[in-house]
Parts: structure tokens; sequence; C-alpha cells
């Protein structure tokens, strides 16, 4: 059942989700989102502190003398990309857009965040960590490395993300291994360019490029356990200007996904080894710079079990998906930075109304506003439990 004292707030917080994403941001620009939420957090009563990773938020509220301290995180940040909804609260700023619903993350936890300073039903310490730059190079290990839990301990972290794709107020999530890691890298190819009518003085980047592309696609096949999950997609290569030039050099930029932390070094090497081998056949020289990296996503087993016991109080067992049944996803997320550092568990909130339900990263992609308040409601219930 929801709660009706943020029943009540629900449109003042679906219009805040609103603002929020007609003035998308990217990551470590949220300045005016960042500017919002710590003026709304002062003003219920948070202690709040800024600048960890840049633009990130952290409230804190402090209740009785219970010693146990808590952590729930949502992101801020938008990606960089056109808005093609015409919604009247549209992105009105070019070439940004709330694609992946963090508006909405923000949304639910400031929606929680007034309940919990008006009510204060907890004895212990809450911190609510608003982060930045979840899209781009991992802002989570940003607010770590500046110290997020040495200055704001917690003894368990949790944070959701919406799911287009499962029934609005449904909840998925399983221990172990939620969410893949994710490494972006790129391969520079430097051969010697000159007349395409000449290519016997030339040390052709291009085929060596295609070549390394092609051979890529083995690791998965042939250096990877069959039960274990891995990609390797190269999305780019770049090579060359127009029909009978040779170019000097190519570029590649490719990123691979694996559930293992074994495995994921594993086929890091195996890139390495293949990429050098590969150029060196074709005379070419190869170099490879890791862009960035998120390490895989795994929920503690007790913390997790708690939030699904949680997640069946507030929406009935009916609306929690079985674990067992539940399939980690090849995305992947930087909340897995935090779960690094503390248990804890990451879910997802199903936001599908079954009207053109785009899924996240689409130009159409439309948040649920229905879904904040139970949101929120599993955010209030899952603190009074902890922090009982």
């Amino acid at each position: 059942m929801l709660i009706k004292e943020i029943l009540d707030h629900e449109e003042e917080m679906i219009a805040i989700r609103r603002d929020f994403h007609q003035h998308p941001e990217l990551g470590f620009e949220e300045f005016r989102t960042s500017d919002r939420i710590a003026e709304l957090l002062t003003e219920w009563g948070y202690e709040v502190h800024r600048g960890l990773g840049g633009t990130g938020v952290v409230g804190t509220l402090k209740v009785g003398s219970g010693g146990k301290r808590l952590g729930i995180r949502a992101d801020m940040d938008a990606l960089p990309m056109q808005e093609q909804t015409g919604l009247p609260w549209a992105s009105v700023n070019e070439g940004k857009m709330h694609a992946c619903g963090h508006d909405g993350h923000c949304a639910i936890l400031l929606s929680a965040a007034r309940y919990l300073a008006e009510q204060r039903p907890f004895n212990g310490t809450l911190h609510l960590i608003f982060q930045p730059s979840e899209e781009s190079i991992g802002g989570a290990k940003c607010m770590i490395d500046d110290g997020l839990f040495k200055l704001f301990p917690c003894d368990a972290v949790f944070g959701l993300h919406n799911f287009p794709l499962l029934p609005a107020g449904e909840i998925a999530t399983k221990p172990g291994a939620l969410m893949a890691s994710s490494d972006s890298m790129t391969i520079t190819l430097e051969g010697k360019g000159g007349h395409g009518s000449m290519p016997e003085h030339c040390i052709d980047p291009t085929v060596a490029g295609a070549s390394i592309v092609m051979a890529l696609q083995t690791i998965v096949s042939r250096n990877v356990d069959p039960q274990d999950s891995a990609v390797v997609t190269v999305g780019s290569l770049q090579s060359g200007t127009t029909h009978n030039i040779i170019p000097h050099s190519a570029v590649l930029k490719l990123n691979m996904r694996t559930f293992k932390a074994e495995v994921r070094e594993a086929v890091k090497q195996r890139i390495d080894k293949l990429v050098h081998a590969q150029a060196e056949s074709f005379g070419v020289k190869a170099s490879i710079a890791v862009d960035f990296g998120y390490p895989v996503t795994v929920n503690d087993p007790q913390q997790t079990q708690f939030a699904l016991q949680i997640a069946r109080d507030v929406f009935g067992s009916d609306k929690v998906a079985d674990p067992s049944q539940v399939k980690s996803a090849m995305g992947s997320e930087d909340f897995s930075f935090m779960l690094e550092e503390v248990p804890g568990c990451y879910l997802w909130l199903g936001t599908a109304t079954g009207n053109n339900d785009y899924s996240v990263h689409h130009p159409l992609y439309q948040f649920n506003d229905a879904c904040i308040s139970g949101g929120a409601t599993y955010w209030v219930k899952l603190t009074e439990s902890f922090l009982r």
C-alpha cells in the first residue's frame, strides 16, 4: 500500500521530475540539478554536503541514537542525444535528454526524503546519495575516491533503476551478478599511407583493422568457457577519407562485457595479445588505450534477501519476480563500484505502461510518473526496516 502523505505530494514531485527532464545535464555538468536537490534537502532539514565527484550531493539525516547507517543512491545525469517525444516538458537543451530516467530516480528519492524528514520514522543515520555521471566515466567511483564512504560510512547501500520493459510496479533483482562489467577501449593502428594504386609501398592499417575485427569475434567462441557469458563488440572502425588513398592510421573502438572478474581479466588479456599479434602480422604498430570500465554489479545475498522482502511487503508477492528466474543483464552500472565497497543491492523497478514503452536510451523514451510514489514508498519502508 502506498503511503498517503507521499501521494499527497505526488503532483509536486511529478513537477520536479519534469523540470529535471526539461533541463537535462550531462555527466559532471549537473549544476542546476544538484543545486535544486541541495536546496530541497536543506529545506527539509537534511545536513547537505556537496562537491564529492564534482557535482555530487549527500543529504544526511540522523534520528535517535541508533548506530546503524544506511545509504540510498540516485543518479542525476542525462544522455548526449536529441529528444523526439514532443512532450510539453521535453528537453530544451539541444542534444541532451533524460533518456535513461535518472530524472525519475531523483524524484523518487526526493519524494521519500521529504516524508522521512517530516515523519522521522527510524532510529539511525540515513545518507541520501545523489550521484553524477553514471552514463560516462563512473561518477560513483569519483565520489568514492573523494571519500564518500569515509565521510559517510554505510552498513549497506541500495539503488534502483526504472525498467520500462517490466510491468509498472513490479520489482526484479537477485543475489550475485545482476549486471555485467563493461570495459571500453580504443585501438590505434599506425601503418604507412600512400596512393591506393601502389599498395606495395604502403602498410595498410585498414586491412589490419578489418582482420582484427574478425579475429576479436573468436575470443568469446574459442577462449571463454561456453558456460560463462561474454560479449566483445567493435562499435567503430574509422580509417581513411576517400577512394584511392591508403590511410596512415586506423582507429577501432570496442567494448567488452562479462559477469565474472576472472573472465573479465582473461578477455582483456586475450584482446591485448590478439590485437598486437594481428597488427604485427601486417607490419602495423598497435596501441590500446583503456577508456573506462565498470566492474560487475554484484548484489550481496543477505541485503538482496532483505530488499526483496521489503518489496513483497510494499507491492505484494505477486509483484516481485522470483529471483531464481531473473536473468542477469549485459547492461552495466557504476553502482557496482559502491557495491565493491559496501554490501547492498541494486534492483529494477518496472515502469511499463503498456502503451509505446520505448526502452531506455531511445529518443522516444518516457519515464512513467505514476511510479514515483511507489518507488518512494519502497525507499521509506526499506529505511524504516533497516534503521528500526
